[in-house]
């Protein structure tokens, strides 16, 4: 097809640049010698450098040995300071004369311009170098020109870039490919400038092959870029074509991306011939992945809107077992399926959509290997979503439903996932029942972030609907999902949901409820004063065969001594000695607290006797605090005379003990 004789590229690329063809993009070359180009801004030097000649000689004049001498001294030392414009100013008056500076010190001064990556700077540096081309190429190092041109890549600087490489042409100075190709190419992709850089690289090609020069001869990786930029940046086919010629000269091979490209743009001009010549041709050469060829002709039919071209490439490549891949579906990248998306929307054409994720669900349906995320249906609503339009993604499977077509999982996923992103969990619930009711099993991953984002959107009810629907499904691990809800309910101090949705999954041996649970509940009923309610799940804890420990019994005596109800912390404590229940400081010194500020001091020695026993350190001074705050006007006397002896024993075995009958 491009297989031309290669005589038809020399004789297009036949000629050299001449002066004339490119006087429009070099600027004139001398400009710099102009003292009015660059005015120099001078600044006080620290130290005063040797003084050059007081004028530059009139320029084609010879230097004496001297005064060459003198000036590439000038030039040396104020390279060696930083004094740019003394360089610069050095470099003019021996630019004047009809000797060039020493290779060495030209080629210092124009790194060290470019180094600064400034723009008066780097005009300078190309000024110079366009010079040296022209007077004195084989001064110049192509190091140097690489320094130069990577400066003009940084600052973005196309236009430049291009001249310095004509004049490298022109004035026969061959560097090295690497050292500018690269780039160009990308200076020229970003500047719209690329039909000129296409005539640059034909030209390089021809010198290369003619000079025979192999440095200068463009890699595969150089060559597939330039093929690129005439298939997407320009458009042309005769550029396109003319770049393969020159591969072919240079005996560069094409590979699956050169073809991809051509693809691309065959595709885009609607060549539909060209494109089975080119899988022809893929197919001779022994390249049997297609995955790039199957990419770019998506990508070349988007770009002219072919809606039954895509769909047909998109069900071809989805109905091809590739070599090596296991899914199908992972074909096409995110950025493919975004384009897809928004050239269907755009264009009106959601019915086509939905038709086109229809018959890609028949494909998928024989490949059990297939994951939910690589599906066609995922992957669009996916990237309708990510183009934020939901509603156009809600008509698609409004779509699919009215044709009373089969609707994948992964339809269904992608929208649920947009809920969870927008906290739209009623709706995101109700899909969860419509997915159940067609028959489809969400992954305990899916269910997980709904509740997560349900319980951040304090919808509980959706949540709980959520979790009843997992499991009613019965997947196999609740656990994250459990502790998501009971962490969000104590966050959101609802101990009463909490305590009602533990009873509901208390016998579901998936969830693993544990004593730590029932006291999370009771501690928050405490918090908020609920003390009946903390009761009430303190019973239904033990009924339910739940062990209390210290931290049950320390949430119930802190809300009672809280509301003042030391009666029930007697009670508790009665309690916690019938069942010999370990107690700790904390244990030891809430109940005592407690049962002193009640006065209930039979049962507060029976704590200090427990403490003695295990050996818990009492901080007296606090309990001394609370019986004074409370009882100070309690006295043993009072309680003889109403013949309460045993509280009057245990109220004197308390103050002794406190240090109270001082």
């Amino acid at each position: 097809m491009w297989r031309r004789p290669l005589f038809a590229f020399y004789r297009r690329t036949g000629r050299r640049f001449s002066s004339s063809s490119s006087a429009a993009d070099v600027p004139v070359l001398y400009s710099f010698l102009q003292p009015t180009i660059f005015p120099l801004r001078r600044q006080p030097p620290s130290s005063p450098p040797p003084p050059p000649p007081a004028s530059p000689p009139p320029r084609g004049k010879t230097l004496g040995t001297a005064d060459q001498a003198a000036l590439e001294s000038h030039l040396q030392a104020s390279l060696h300071s930083h004094n740019t414009d003394e360089a610069w100013r050095s470099f003019k008056a021996l630019a004047c004369a009809t000797r060039p500076p020493a290779g060495r010190l030209s080629n210092a001064l124009i790194a060290h311009l470019a180094s600064l990556r400034d723009l008066h700077n780097l005009k300078r540096a190309f000024a110079a170098a366009v010079f040296l081309l022209e007077k004195s190429p084989g001064s110049l190092d192509a190091e140097t020109l690489g320094a130069l041109f990577r400066a003009m890549d940084a600052a973005d600087a196309a236009a430049p870039a291009f001249s310095l490489v004509r004049a490298m042409l022109k004035n026969r100075f061959f560097a090295p490919f690497d050292e500018w190709g690269s780039i160009l190419i990308r200076l020229a992709g970003g500047s719209g400038s690329f039909d000129k850089f296409v005539c640059i690289f034909e030209e390089n090609c021809r010198i290369a092959l003619e000079e025979r020069i192999d440095s200068m001869k463009p890699d595969l990786g150089a060559c597939n870029a330039v093929l690129e930029g005439c298939c997407r940046e320009l458009g042309s086919v005769v550029d396109a074509e003319k770049v393969l010629e020159i591969m072919s000269a240079l005996g560069v091979p094409q590979d699956a991306r050169s073809f991809g490209s051509l693809a691309y743009l065959y595709a885009s001009k609607g060549f539909q011939s060209r494109i089975t010549e080119l899988e022809k041709l893929m197919s001779g050469l022994g390249i049997l992945d297609k995955n790039i060829l199957y990419g770019n002709l998506v990508g070349g039919y988007v770009k002219s809107c072919n809606f039954e071209s895509i769909q047909s490439v998109i069900l071809r490549a989805l109905g091809e077992e590739q070599e090596g891949s296991d899914e199908c579906g992972s074909v096409f990248g995110e950025e493919i399926y975004n384009d897809v998306a928004k050239c269907f929307v755009d264009n009106g054409k959601i019915k086509e959509l939905a038709g086109l994720v229809i018959e890609s669900q028949k494909l998928e349906s024989t490949q059990a290997s297939i994951g939910v995320d690589n599906t066609v249906g995922y992957r669009i609503m996916n990237a309708c979503l990510n183009l934020g339009m939901l509603d156009k993604a809600h008509s698609i499977l409004d779509e699919m439903n009215t044709r009373g077509a089969p609707v994948g999982l992964g339809v269904y996923s992608s929208i649920l996932k947009a809920y969870c992103k927008e906290r739209r969990t009623a709706e995101a619930a109700l899909l969860v029942t419509e997915i159940s009711a067609a028959g489809l099993q969400l992954d305990g991953s899916s269910y997980d972030a709904l509740i997560d984002a349900s319980m951040s959107a304090q919808d509980f009810q959706s949540a709980f609907s959520l979790f009843r629907d997992m499991r009613e499904a019965r997947l196999p691990d609740l656990k994250a999902s459990y502790l998501t809800i009971m962490t969000g309910l104590m966050e959101n101090h609802r101990p009463e949901l909490m305590a009602g949705f533990l009873d509901s999954v208390v016998d579901d041996p998936r969830v693993e409820v544990a004593t730590h649970d029932w006291n999370s509940i009771i501690h928050a009923f405490c918090k908020a004063g609920r003390l009946e309610d903390a009761k009430r799940t303190y019973r239904r804890m033990t009924f339910l065969q739940f062990e209390p420990n210290e931290q049950t019994y320390l949430s119930l005596i802190n809300g009672y001594v809280s509301a003042e109800k030391y009666f029930r912390v007697l009670i508790l404590w009665t309690e916690v000695r019938r069942k010999g229940i370990k107690l700790d400081h904390a244990l030891v010194d809430a109940f005592l607290y407690a049962l002193v500020k009640g006065g209930f001091f039979d049962a507060a020695m029976q704590v200090v006797e427990k403490a003695q026993e295990l050996k818990i350190f009492v901080d007296k001074w606090r309990h001394k605090q609370a019986f004074m705050e409370t009882h100070k006007k309690l006295k043993v006397a009072k309680l003889r005379r109403r013949r309460n002896f045993r509280k009057m024993e245990a109220l004197l075995a308390f103050k002794n003990w406190a240090g109270l009958n001082g």
